[in-house]
């Protein structure tokens, strides 16, 4: 019996023997991810497992950009991800009050990577990243919100009104 025999024979009785846990390889995905986002995480973002025991729903601040109405303001979000990540993406979902052209009232939002642009390689820091950069250059040719698409077009000062006035400060400890 040559190597890859016993191999693929062991990975058989394996599979018949020991039952393996659904989603085990989208845990050791998260697992990763949240080792790479605790040893580098980028300025202004942070996301978490809510629970130790289940790694498919985790939590995350985002901080706005400089140079932005979103700037130095706090934001809450919530990541759900799907028992076939990476392969398809997380839902996520702005759990703060959200002023912003590709954000509804109910925090959904619309961002290409989280829907039909979405591919494996991308991972939360990516999310991360991507969220934080919709802040700075929102896609009004997409809104979920007509309304805050056209006042960052047209009337920034009355936007800005509108951000703060939705705006809660969240408790980040």
């Amino acid at each position: 019996m040559n190597p890859s025999q016993s191999t693929n024979n062991s990975i058989i009785s394996n599979e018949t023997t020991t039952k393996i846990p659904e989603g085990h390889s989208v845990t050791q995905r998260l697992q990763s991810e949240l080792v790479q986002l605790m040893m580098s995480a980028p300025p202004g973002l942070s996301a978490f497992p809510i629970n130790d025991d289940d790694l498919t729903k985790w939590s995350g601040i985002i901080t706005g950009p400089d140079s932005t109405p979103y700037e130095g303001l706090k934001f809450k979000i919530f990541l759900q991800f799907p028992n076939n990540y990476p392969y398809a993406p997380p839902k996520v979902t702005f759990t703060s009050p959200m002023w912003h052209p590709n954000v509804d009232m109910s925090g959904n939002i619309c961002l290409d990577i989280l829907k039909d642009q979405w591919s494996a390689v991308y991972n939360v820091q990516t999310i991360l990243l991507s969220l934080q950069s919709l802040l700075e250059e929102p896609n009004n040719s997409s809104p979920l919100n007509a309304v805050a698409a056209e006042l960052w077009d047209k009337d920034m000062d009355e936007y800005k009104k509108k951000l703060i006035a939705r705006y809660e400060e969240i408790d980040d400890n």
